[in-house]
Parts: structure tokens; C-alpha cells; sequence
């Protein structure tokens, strides 16, 4: 059911929209869901996500593993978290893309604009 009569529910506008963001509005897209505690410190229930913060993943095949956000990749709305690798046919070591909706933020790197 439509509620707003200014904001569209069709799904070609939304994709479009989605995937043609622009690189502020994808920082936005990236966001995840902060965990009990930080959710009752800061009074927010999600948060863009940023290099340095400590993630948890919770969807997926890397479900229930933990590090630290090394990268965030907004052209392709994936995260890479350390110690979330795979070897590739040569046996290199890659890391794999996490969408940031998959994970939830245990720890926030903190300075003067994020407080």
C-alpha cells in the first residue's frame, strides 16, 4: 500500500535510483544495524558504515565471523572486512565483498564528526 503520494513504489524507479546513486548517496545506502548496547548508547538504530569500525557478520555464508572494516567499496555497495578471505585458483588470498546490510556494527570508531 502506498502511503506518500510524492515518493514512487516502482520497482524500475527504485532500482534505478538504487544502482545510479551518487557517491554521497551510496555512504547512505551502506548502512547497518548498531548492536543492543550501541544502539542504547546512541540512541540510533543504524549507522553508515566506516573503515575502522569493528562489524559483525550476520547473514550469510561468513555468518557469525568478526573484524575490523578495512575497506568500503561504495561503487560496488560492498565491505571488506579483515580476516574475511578466500584463496583464489593461483592461491592468492582475496577478500570477499560483504553488502554492509549483512553485519552489525559491535564497535564505532569515534572522532569529532561521528560523535
Amino acid at each position: 500500500m502506498k502511503y506518500s503520494q510524492s515518493v514512487t513504489s516502482s520497482r524500475r524507479k527504485n532500482r534505478k535510483a538504487h544502482f545510479g546513486a551518487h557517491s554521497e548517496a551510496r555512504r547512505k545506502l551502506m548502512s547497518a544495524s548498531l548492536s543492543k548496547e550501541l544502539q542504547a548508547r546512541h540512541g540510533v538504530r543504524s549507522m553508515a558504515v566506516r573503515k575502522d569500525d569493528e562489524v559483525m557478520v550476520v547473514r550469510g555464508t561468513y555468518k557469525s565471523r568478526e573484524g575490523k572494516i578495512i575497506g568500503c567499496f561504495r561503487k560496488k555497495f560492498v565491505i571488506h572486512v579483515e580476516r574475511l578471505t578466500r584463496e583464489k585458483v593461483t592461491g592468492a588470498q582475496v577478500h570477499v565483498g560483504i553488502p554492509a546490510s549483512n553485519v552489525v556494527i559491535t564497535k564505532l570508531k569515534l572522532d569529532k564528526d561521528r560523535k
